[in-house]
């Protein structure tokens, strides 16, 4: 049986798309093609944004402590909800850790996750990550339960979601950091 040209071109693209979809090469550059498509994230238009009401959530950290959303009344939020193994969330990482070395003293970062903590506490000491991660213990309010990852919200001190973004970002550029100065001191 010969062997066509048009097969072998076939059969090397067909080697490439399970290289990209099945191994650790394909979430690579699923990882790049995603940063370089992120762009800073739109804000929720004034009519559109809408109240969290209920902040009945129980959290606790990877490292066991629990947490209360309640707590998180009267300040500004971020929630991201990620996976260690979804690329869009990791190429969005590299900007969520540099905002929030930046703001962690005047904004409440929630990183949230059902992963395994050992994997995550993994996945962070590998790319030098220092976010404080949290696992649901109690279903996610209506209002910021997530269907897809990475999803983001970004929440005032009146509870108005600000941002709502699913898909990655850039959480680190000049527009979301204005955003967040203004919130802050209001």
């Amino acid at each position: 049986m010969k062997v066509t040209k048009n097969q072998v071109q076939n059969i090397i693209l067909l080697l490439v798309i399970a290289l990209l979809v099945f191994t650790p090469v394909g979430t690579g550059v699923k990882v790049y093609i995603n940063r370089w498509l992120s762009f800073a994230p739109s804000v929720v238009s004034e009519n559109k944004r809408e109240i969290i009401e209920d902040y009945q959530w129980k959290l606790q950290t990877i490292s066991g402590e629990n947490y209360n959303f309640n707590e998180a009344k009267g300040k500004v939020v971020l929630i991201n909800f990620w996976a260690t193994w979804c690329p869009p969330c990791i190429a969005e990482m590299p900007s969520l850790q540099d905002l929030y070395a930046d703001y962690k003293n005047d904004v409440l970062f929630l990183f949230v996750t059902n992963e395994n903590p050992k994997a995550v506490t993994t996945f962070l000491d590998k790319h030098h990550y220092n976010f404080p991660v949290f696992i649901p213990l109690s279903p996610v309010p209506d209002k910021i339960n997530a269907s897809s990852m990475p999803t983001t919200y970004l929440i005032d001190k009146k509870g108005k979601i600000i941002i709502d973004k699913t898909g990655a970002a850039d959480w680190n550029s000049k527009k979301v950091r204005e955003l967040l100065d203004g919130l802050i001191v209001e």
